[in-house]
């Protein structure tokens, strides 16, 4: 993975920052040749594929376990809304009745 980021050279070894890399090619000037984009979107799509199989993804019943707590935690957060919003506006009728 490095040697394609071109952090590392072919024999492993460091390679050379970019400015210097470029001293001992002749330049061209013309831009490197760059993949069409059927190539890069299979690629992206492989390295995507490549990263979820790494995700530890979690099972049933953890899934059951956290959506329990979700909705107990929304149901419990309404409630106090609920009863902010019920007191507030019974005092600021009061002070307006006075």
């Amino acid at each position: 993975m490095m040697q394609r980021q071109g952090a590392l050279g072919p024999d492993g070894a460091p390679a050379a920052p970019s400015g210097q890399r470029s001293a001992g090619r002749a330049s061209t000037g013309a831009a490197p040749e760059r993949a069409g984009l059927p190539e890069r979107a299979t690629e992206y799509l492989r390295e995507v594929r490549g990263e979820l199989q790494k995700v530890a993804w979690p099972g049933r019943s953890e899934v059951v376990n956290y959506t329990i707590v979700v909705l107990v935690a929304v149901v419990i957060l309404t409630l106090f809304v609920f009863g902010l919003d019920y007191f507030i506006a019974k005092a600021i009728l009061e002070l307006f009745k006075k």
